[in-house]
């Protein structure tokens, strides 16, 4: 469990013996760290606005939508852009403020899967630390792959316009370009941590920049084509195929649920977070409501700008967002506001690999993954984990061969949003059932109203999961197949597998890797 609040005040000043060397503790997050049971291996180069830019950065507002608009706009029209979008914002914020409150009480970038095991009952801890630990990378790893996907097709869609339709680029090539844009993520994500640190500040300058020119972009220049405010806000299209309006209408959550994900990077780089304990739960919560708002501003704008969904829905175009641009700016207005969408979504996916990285040497120092001894090497030049990068980019660009499937973003959001919020949700389910003595609170608390708010964040996730395992339309083929389950169902049979073949006898949940808590610099390089 958390140590108590004295404990997270304390710095100690006494020396200890490591490795023959004597060394104070550095500060009072690595103390804390070190109480946690980890030595510290990271540089903390991340500050307060830094950390905020960063969990901000990954949900990539402008470009999270272009990406999924195809989704509100085929399952409801201008009710599933307005009404879709904020209705799960809500139920998002229930789950993001648990997940706050436990990340404040134990900011480590084991996060999710260390939370679970400590909460847990004794007889379960390992198992319910193996589940999230594992559902947290399934989700981390697709969702790099779903966000470097839509980048590519940016990229196509950008081609196809720049062309003027004669230049229409393959499903071979589309996944050419994911290889080559997960190759420079690779490479941006092995930079040392102060590098990535100052990158995040430049991150949120254009995501936030280019989301309001977009909002503005849409409303000024859509003139008079622009629909009533009545249309905008009620009129209801089904496109889905589903015979039910209100299940169609749903399956609109899919956007708002890939774009609200990704918030648990604020745990995932605690490590590398000074005052970690307040910083933390501090860049979940407004990282969250910052793209909550801005997400939903951008979606009315959408609404308003749309003369005719099914205009959009017909389009030649690889995202139906593109052909909007299009219609309301031109092909020069387009390009230009597309290109900055692109650098949008590369930053987005950069930010989401640093976070997967993080996951996978995480679980790997605790010798849960295949291999986990190269998967946990921190590199001594830049201290980041670069093995771990190359694993998150190698498994993105297997994924990303469901870009040869006709519903191959649907499976790919799905898969990452089922696998992140199962691994969010185990743990808040854990603190309002088993857990409920075990958590000492941190800087942030949500008090006596953690058990209705956990209670609402557990049930909205499980209707989530749900709901995101169903095809896109009643009939489905196998190329246009939700291939979400596939993956999932691939991921849980493997660790099942594995946890009743030998994991149970051998895994046994975080593990300590620092002797004296009292030196958080046990087993550092000198």
């Amino acid at each position: 469990m958390s140590i108590s609040s004295e404990k997270q005040a304390q710095v100690s000043v006494n020396t200890t013996s490591v490795k023959g060397y004597s060394t104070p503790p550095r500060n009072a997050d690595d103390t804390l760290l070190a109480e946690l049971g980890y030595k510290a291996e990271f540089k903390r180069e991340f500050s307060m606005i830094e950390t905020i830019a960063f969990a901000f950065s990954i949900m990539g507002v402008v470009a999270s939508v272009s990406s999924t608009f195809s989704f509100p706009l085929v399952s409801g029209g201008h009710v599933g852009m307005v009404w879709g979008w904020l209705i799960p914002c809500f139920f998002v914020m229930a789950v993001a403020s648990s997940m706050a409150e436990l990340v404040s009480s134990m900011p480590t970038s084991a996060g999710l899967y260390y939370f679970s095991a400590k909460l847990a009952p004794p007889k379960y801890s390992a198992l319910a630390s193996w589940i999230t630990g594992w559902a947290n990378i399934t989700g981390q790893v697709t969702l790099v792959c779903s966000i470097d996907f839509t980048c590519a097709q940016m990229i196509t869609t950008a081609i196809a316009v720049s062309s003027d339709g004669a230049t229409i680029v393959s499903s071979g090539a589309t996944y050419g370009i994911l290889l080559a844009i997960l190759f420079a993520h690779g490479l941006v994500c092995s930079a040392a941590t102060n590098v990535l640190a100052r990158l995040n500040l430049f991150y949120v300058i254009v995501n936030v920049g280019t989301t309001i020119a977009a909002i503005i972009a849409l409303l000024v220049c859509s003139g008079d084509n622009k629909v009533s405010t009545q249309d905008a806000f009620t009129m209801f299209e089904n496109n889905t195929g589903w015979s039910n309006n209100g299940w169609a209408f749903l399956l609109a959550f899919t956007a708002p649920m890939w774009t609200l994900t990704g918030y648990d990077s604020a745990a995932h780089i605690a490590e590398e977070v000074a005052g970690a304990q307040r910083t933390a739960p501090i860049a979940i919560l407004v990282g969250v409501f910052g793209t909550q708002v801005l997400g939903w501003l951008l979606f009315i704008a959408c609404s308003f700008a749309t003369a005719s969904v099914t205009d959009l829905l017909s389009g030649a175009l690889p995202l139906p967002m593109g052909q909007l641009f299009l219609d309301v700016l031109g092909k020069r207005g387009m390009l230009a506001i597309w290109s900055l969408i692109i650098v949008v979504q590369f930053v987005t996916g950069a930010a989401q690999g640093v976070d997967a990285s993080r996951v996978v040497f995480a679980f790997a120092r605790d010798n849960a993954l295949p291999g986990s001894r190269w998967w946990k090497r921190i590199n001594r030049r830049t201290q980041t984990p670069v093995n771990a990068v190359w694993l998150v980019m190698a498994g993105a660009a297997v994924c990303g061969l469901l870009g040869f499937s006709a519903a191959a973003l649907s499976s790919l959001a799905g898969a990452s949003v089922i696998g992140l919020y199962v691994s969010y949700a185990t743990p808040i389910f854990l603190r309002i059932t088993s857990g409920r003595d075990k958590l000492v609170p941190g800087t942030f608390s949500l008090g006596r109203w953690y058990i209705p708010i956990g209670i609402i964040a557990v049930a909205w996730v499980s209707f989530i999961v749900v709901l995101l395992l169903f095809p896109p339309t009643q009939t489905t083929t196998p190329a246009g197949m939700n291939y979400a389950v596939v993956i999932i169902m691939g991921v849980f049979v493997f660790a099942s597998i594995s946890w009743i073949v030998s994991a149970h006898k051998w895994f046994h949940g975080p593990i300590k890797n620092i002797d004296d808590p009292r030196s958080s610099l046990e087993g550092k390089e000198l």
